[in-house]
């Protein structure tokens, strides 16, 4: 794609997130789209994102299970940027008019206390980075209509990403073995799904090191301070004005998150 054109693609897209309509497929309008052309354009809205205040706060993890990457026809995840704005308290209630389509998916956020700058982050590089993991709730939303994304839409539009929610019970590294971590997932009270921490990329300690290994060589390292989401131990399920979502994640704790009842609330 030609600098012109992601620049228009990128305002396409900003243009949704401002008026909460969905675009059509990117992949429709510039056919021969490359994945390095889908990060041109979210780069370019992070660029225009910091540009009005907002502050890069870390990053997402985005395909990282196998039922997903054979889904979308891919080999390995993509990733997103994830704002100061993107991120809500818990159990306060969060206006779901503020997003298109949202679906939530819990995860294990790592935060850091040190730097990761690749390509050549190990799992040790890595675990020495941690500070504490944290359960999480990612929103996942969609600029694109009905969620017709292949992997260059999601990637152009963020990653798909759409707001987070951070449990308040760290956990250090050396305390627990996040292959094991098992999740219950409730929306309303209900069982919706279960799942494990095996279950994103057979650790989600590789996707920190996936993620850290491939940004360095852009030249964007992982800042102390940073929140990582490195996938969903799950798939993602739709959520609407009123649901409440809790995941527990047994020795981690868990984490809610409080739709409001409508969008004025």
């Amino acid at each position: 794609m030609e600098p012109t054109q992601v620049r228009e693609a990128a305002e396409k897209l900003l243009l949704a997130h401002e008026k909460g309509e969905p675009i059509a497929p990117i992949i429709e309008t510039h056919p021969g789209a490359t994945v390095a052309d889908a990060y041109r354009i979210q780069q370019e809205q992070v660029r225009v994102w910091t540009s009005r205040g907002d502050q890069v706060k870390g990053h997402k993890v985005g395909l990282s299970s196998p039922a997903m990457q054979q889904q979308m026809g891919v080999n390995q995840p993509d990733y997103g940027h994830l704002l100061a704005g993107m991120f809500h308290l818990e159990h306060l209630p969060i206006d779901a008019g503020a997003f298109l389509q949202p679906r939530i998916e819990p995860e294990i956020a790592f935060v850091l206390s040190g730097r990761l700058s690749g390509p050549g982050v190990t799992a040790a590089d890595a675990i020495r980075a941690v500070d504490f993991v944290v359960p999480a709730l990612e929103i996942v939303d969609s600029r694109i209509t009905e969620w017709k994304i292949s992997i260059v839409d999601t990637i152009a539009d963020n990653a798909s990403s759409g707001g987070v929610v951070l449990g308040s019970k760290p956990t250090p590294l050396s305390s627990v073995d996040l292959r094991l971590v098992g999740c219950t997932l409730r929306i309303g009270g209900e069982l919706v799904a279960t799942g494990a921490g095996g279950a994103v990329l057979g650790s989600p300690l590789n996707a920190l090191v996936w993620l850290a290994n491939t940004l360095g060589p852009l030249g964007i390292d992982l800042e102390p301070g940073h929140v990582v989401l490195p996938g969903s131990m799950t798939r993602a399920f739709p959520v609407r004005p009123g649901d409440a979502v809790f995941a527990d994640m047994g020795p981690l704790g868990g984490v809610t998150a409080v739709f409001a009842a409508d969008a004025t609330t």
